[in-house]
């Protein structure tokens, strides 16, 4: 299986208040498909981890690559086009614009790249919706919805771009028991059906261990 995304000796240190590292040595792959869940404690290293592997961090020693690129020592206009083009982000909140409607907030990050016509980019937004079961509610403002359902727009969202990775912050974290199984099923069925890779920070046990693989942390250091 191809590699999708790699970590070389990855060290992060904080310097307030004092000298603090939270991050050691952190080497590991991600292959295309996978679904893969990082856990730990609060204070583990997993958020600061994933921050640095969706590039938004820079401060740190070691190597990222992602599609087999070197992304470590990038510029940020060059990060920034790695980030819009390959890798897809879903929070905890889904950050939508609440006055926009769903098929508008999904079209945002497409617009921002410029690489497709308005056309092209509102169809592929309502194929995303579609897929996601959502094209009855595109036109509806996003202030709307449930809040199951706007995870879901936020999820189309992260996908319209057609990224290499999809990069889930307490993607659950915030959604009741029914429609956490409603998004885990969603991610499953992209890993599945469309050979996407999803890494996910999660507290949800349950969550973990029906992913394909755990990365657990402890004191910034893989547990397993």
């Amino acid at each position: 299986m191809e590699t999708i995304l790699k970590t070389e000796q990855i060290n992060k240190f904080f310097y307030d208040p004092v000298e603090f590292q939270v991050l050691k040595q952190i080497e590991f792959e991600v292959k295309k498909g996978e679904f893969l869940s990082m856990i730990g404690k609060s204070g583990s290293g997993k958020s600061t981890l994933l921050y640095i592997l969706s590039t938004m961090d820079t401060d740190y020693t070691g190597k990222l690559f992602i599609d087999s690129q070197l992304t470590t020592g990038l510029t940020k206009d060059q990060l920034a086009e790695i980030r819009n083009e390959k890798i897809g982000f879903v929070f905890q909140f889904h950050y939508l614009l609440a006055e926009f409607s769903c098929l508008e907030n999904v079209m945002i990050p497409a617009i921002k790249l410029g690489k497709l016509s308005e056309q092209e980019i509102e169809a592929r937004a309502y194929e995303k919706l579609k897929m996601l079961g959502l094209q009855d509610q595109a036109l509806k403002p996003a202030s709307k919805l449930s809040g199951g359902q706007q995870q879901r727009v936020a999820i189309a969202r992260a996908l319209i771009n057609d990224p290499l990775i999809i990069m889930g912050d307490e993607p659950t974290g915030n959604l009741d028991s029914k429609n956490t199984d409603i998004v885990f099923d969603i991610f499953q069925e992209l890993t599945r059906s469309y050979g996407q890779t999803i890494i996910a920070v999660t507290h949800d046990d349950e969550f973990a261990h029906k992913s394909d693989r755990i990365i657990e942390m402890k004191d910034g250091e893989i547990l397993r």
